[in-house]
């Protein structure tokens, strides 16, 4: 009886000293490996800005999303207040403007008085802020579907980039998919 009690405690010992010997090699293994782990090698560099959070405030994320609530309603005077004296928009044509923003309404109120109703789904948005240009973004994946008083109906998804500095939109970048 005595050999076999002797056995398990040396056993016992043996396999407590065994596994703590492991695990010490592993934490310093692993300690090793995350100090000495190489960066990522990817094919490109980013010539903006790599280092983003999302430190934009809940405010500007709320005028935002109005904007396209004050599109579907066709409030004008609500947009019109959202955008900065001169925003830079680049549309879904290609067309590249920086206009005052008065401009800017008069030629959306023509657009949006072509439509009897715009319907909006938003999908998703996400608060980017660079965090070594201060700049800070809403970006934002929607569907529209606008129906014409003619009674045409036009669907696409659209992935909109809206830059905000001071409570204002300052710079505006759509682009678009027809829906099918």
């Amino acid at each position: 009886m005595r050999k076999i009690l002797f056995g398990l405690i040396i056993t016992t010992i043996a396999f407590s000293c065994k596994n703590a010997e492991v695990k010490s090699a592993t934490d310093t293994k692993d300690t090793t490996a995350v100090a000495t782990k190489p960066a990522v090698d990817l094919p490109y560099t980013a010539d903006y800005e790599s280092n983003w959070s999302d430190n934009v405030s809940d405010a500007d994320l709320k005028m935002v999303l109005t904007t396209y609530k004050d599109w579907a309603d066709g409030n004008m005077p609500g947009l019109e207040a959202a955008l900065a004296d001169t925003t830079t928009i680049d549309m879904s044509s290609g067309t590249h403007i920086r206009k005052p923003k008065a401009d800017i309404i008069n030629m959306w109120k023509t657009n949006r008085d072509s439509l009897s109703s715009v319907k909006i789904k938003m999908d998703a948005w996400h608060k980017m802020y660079a965090t070594d240009k201060g700049d800070a973004y809403v970006v934002t994946w929607y569907n529209e579907y606008d129906t014409y008083k003619n009674g045409k109906v036009d669907s696409a998804a659209y992935h909109d980039i809206n830059q905000i500095k001071d409570g204002k939109l300052v710079w505006y970048s759509q682009y678009k998919r027809p829906l099918k």
